[in-house]
């Protein structure tokens, strides 16, 4: 089995969704797709039902999945074995949502960045697959060290056709009566819990927390459909999107978090 191809299988699964793994990987569905079936035909098992509403792993592909992490994982930990011995580039993951500002920092220090989930990100920390992660607190991070990078209000990002987008500042009782569009919570739990706390704390419920995708350009997609608004900070909106000030809003800080123990500590905090 080609490593391309266990990395394909290890991203549907972790998107359950073709379309939202391919541009996880930056390749065509269609390529992701044909490469699947590729797979399938040489294990001869179905590894996914592919239904309207995305991909479920089948019992074959969760057999599978386990070893297919675990070779990735020592694929990588013997490449960067091999890149040690001459002075390999840091490698960093960071999430969806990072601030804008780190990156040209990391690529300007040669840095290899990763786009990878809050909780992938501390997973590959601990096996030291993973030099250093940018991410959103808080999380588990017990025994890393943890260096905060960006604080940011939150404000409220709604359809350009929605009823809040002709205001130029909302507060928490303008969200009453609306559903709010986060992540998986798998993804990253601490912040997660963490975000919903603090709408709790101000008086907002909303009225059904929507599963979105984190991937922006699905996002995107999501919020034009129906009563939703999602919290972020301040960013440029996408065409059909407006981002609106929020009254008391709360602060997600990123941090840049690693092993103190690293045989490259200094290295990495001379990234901040």
């Amino acid at each position: 089995m080609e490593l391309r191809r266990l990395r394909y299988l290890c991203a549907v699964a972790d998107e359950g969704h073709l379309t939202r793994a391919a541009e996880r990987l930056g390749i065509r569905a269609s390529s992701l797709s044909q490469q699947i079936i590729a797979l399938e035909r040489e294990l001869d098992a179905t590894l996914f039902v592919r239904t309207q509403s995305g991909m479920t792993p089948t019992a074959a592909a969760l057999a599978l999945l386990p070893h297919a992490r675990r070779i990735l994982e020592e694929a990588e930990l013997g490449a960067r074995a091999v890149r040690d011995t001459v002075g390999r580039p840091l490698r960093v993951g960071v999430t969806p949502g990072a601030p804008p500002a780190m990156l040209p920092v990391l690529y300007a220090k040669a840095v290899e960045v990763d786009d990878l989930s809050a909780a992938r990100q501390l997973e590959l920390l601990r096996r030291g697959a993973l030099d250093a992660g940018l991410l959103a607190l808080p999380e588990d991070v017990d025994g890393l060290r943890v260096v905060v990078v960006s604080e940011r209000a939150l404000g409220v990002l709604v359809s350009d056709v929605h009823s809040l987008a002709r205001l130029g500042e909302v507060g928490w009782d303008d969200l009453t009566g609306m559903d709010l569009l986060l992540y998986e919570r798998k993804l990253a739990p601490g912040y997660h819990d963490a975000l919903l706390a603090d709408c709790a704390a101000a008086g907002w419920r909303p009225v059904r927390v929507r599963t979105g995708p984190p991937r922006r350009s699905l996002f995107v997609a999501e919020l034009r459909q129906g009563d939703v608004a999602a919290l972020r900070p301040r960013e440029e909106a996408a065409d059909g999107l407006r981002w609106l000030p929020l009254r008391e809003a709360p602060v997600v800080r990123h941090a840049l978090v690693w092993d103190p123990a690293h045989e490259s500590s200094d290295r990495i905090a001379s990234l901040v």
